[in-house]
């Protein structure tokens, strides 16, 4: 190459979908008569149009430069861009920087060619330069708070602003004097700026499974998961061809739309956050925007259902019911609370709070003793369960199988199934579940009292039956290391692993 040749280069061009002004032919113009000046020529073109300046991971034209530039194997020495904001509107202005200073570090300078400084390195061009960054940033930030107002306002007057219509629903064109058009196809738009889009009911039957859905919840009483099986056993094809999940119907039963609401700001993820779940006070909801599927009395019914659905419930609202049920019976237990599942459930309990136990000390209901007169071996392993857990936090969890069947996880050691004994006309109980089939165990027996712990024994699997007794001075306990506190627990069942390891080894 002649030192009159002039310098090959890479040219860069975005246009966003807000800044119809900077077209690609617009930024090819200016960046021509820079290059011509500066005795530069393009040979290489990367673009990516009609897309947002705020990610990379959606920008494959920048992506291919960077990728490009890394490998070091580029024809040209210079990559010439429109101005800052189209190099890119990142949030984090380092971000913007940092692929600069990729492309520089390579041999390879950035040139702004429509920006009234030189990008040279001097401080007036640094200053400059993050100044503008900051700015696009901040137009991006500004221009989407316009973008979202503009959104809620005509959400609140009845037009649907993007996103699928939803089962049982097609979208509607409408004209700015709200005649109808025609129904839009799947990812079909409007081409008219003027036109808006409203939802409008879908094929009979599409609306026949909507109305079957609250009749089977709000009549037939049918649980969520029965009704979803009921759809699948029946070939109901869902909106996208998949299963239907309880999940599914749950959103179906309380979405607002199915009564002729419009509804927007369910959700935000502006500026390329991850989307995140919106309080319902902030929902834009629209009443009469549309024509519903089913009534309004059918809907306020199935809502008032799910609320008083512990799985939707929080955990206040599901410590309330406990202590309600306290209040009213002066004691709790299983067959308390199972007799009020539109209140409060066991499982709800056990997945909000680890344990049924936790659940009683947090409504004041924690001591052994005001349980009842006769706690259930049960609620005694829940509560020893807890202890243990808690005198090893980083070493012990929990796993729950069931309302008897929790073991103990060692971290990084065995398994162990706990098992309670109640003494009983001078003998101990205990019952062992398939799950806990060669385990290691420790055993536990309770005093006469039923509500302390007479001893606690650790074996490294109990070859006995599913149910079996043990006298007072059944020699068999001599077989088990004892616990002279529940502090050893982890020490001792670790030993005894080791050791159970070492005599199966060949």
């Amino acid at each position: 190459m002649s030192d009159n040749a002039p310098i090959p280069a890479a040219q860069y061009l975005r246009m966003s979908t807000e800044h119809q002004q900077y077209s690609t032919e617009n930024q090819m113009a200016v960046i021509s008569q820079y290059a011509t000046t500066h005795s530069l020529t393009v040979v290489r073109t990367y673009s990516d149009p009609a897309r947002s300046g705020l990610m990379l991971k959606n920008r494959l034209g920048l992506r291919e430069l960077l990728k490009d530039v890394a490998t070091g194997e580029t024809p040209y020495r210079a990559i010439l861009v429109y101005d800052v904001s189209r190099w890119g509107r990142f949030q984090d202005t380092d971000e913007s920087a940092h692929y600069e200073f990729l492309c520089k570090s390579a041999g390879i300078p950035v040139h702004y060619c429509a920006e009234p400084f030189q990008n040279d390195g001097s401080a007036f061009s640094l200053i400059t330069k993050n100044l503008k960054r900051l700015m696009a940033a901040e137009y991006s930030r500004e221009l989407g708070t316009k973008v979202l107002a503009g959104q809620k306002r005509l959400a609140e007057l009845g037009f649907k602003q993007g996103g699928p219509p939803g089962y049982g629903f097609r979208r509607m064109l409408i004209s700015s004097d709200r005649n109808p058009k025609q129904l839009l196809a799947t990812r079909e738009r409007k081409s008219i700026s003027t036109d808006r889009v409203i939802l409008a009911p879908g094929p009979d039957d599409e609306v026949k499974a909507v109305q079957g859905i609250f009749r089977m919840f709000t009549v037939e009483r049918k649980s969520l998961k029965a009704i979803a099986r009921e759809l699948n056993r029946s070939g109901v094809a869902s909106q996208l061809g998949g299963r239907w999940t309880h999940s599914v119907v749950t959103r179906m039963l309380s979405h607002p739309k199915y009564i002729g609401c419009n509804v927007f700001n369910q959700s935000t993820g502006r500026l390329g956050s991850p989307p995140k779940r919106r309080p319902r006070n902030e929902w834009v909801i629209a009443a009469g925007a549309h024509k519903g599927i089913v009534d309004a009395a059918t809907f306020n019914k199935a809502q008032e259902i799910l609320g008083n659905l512990t799985v939707r419930k929080t955990d206040k609202q599901l410590l309330d019911g406990l202590r309600f049920l306290l209040a009213k019976h002066r004691r709790l237990s299983y067959p308390i609370i199972r007799r009020s599942p539109e209140i409060v459930t066991l499982a709800a309990l056990r997945s909000r709070f680890g344990s049924i136990r936790n659940a009683y000390r947090l409504v004041g209901y924690g001591s052994v003793e005001n349980i009842g007169t006769v706690p259930t071996v049960r609620i005694m392993r829940e509560s020893l369960l807890s202890r243990i857990q808690q005198i090893s936090p980083d070493e012990i969890s929990i796993i729950h199988g069931g309302l008897r069947r929790s073991r103990l996880q060692i971290k990084d050691g065995p398994t162990v199934a706990v098992l309670v004994g109640r003494y009983t006309r001078g003998m101990w109980r205990f019952t062992k579940g398939p799950s806990e089939r060669g385990l290691m165990a420790m055993l536990a027996r309770l005093e006469p009292d039923g509500i302390t712990f007479r001893d606690f024994y650790l074996f490294p699997r109990v070859q006995r039956p599913d149910i079996f007794s043990l006298g007072p001075n059944n020699p068999w306990l001599s077989t088990g290391t004892p616990l002279d506190k529940l502090e050893q627990f982890c020490q001792v069942a670790r030993e005894l692993s080791l050791a159970s390891a070492a005599e199966n080894q060949p």
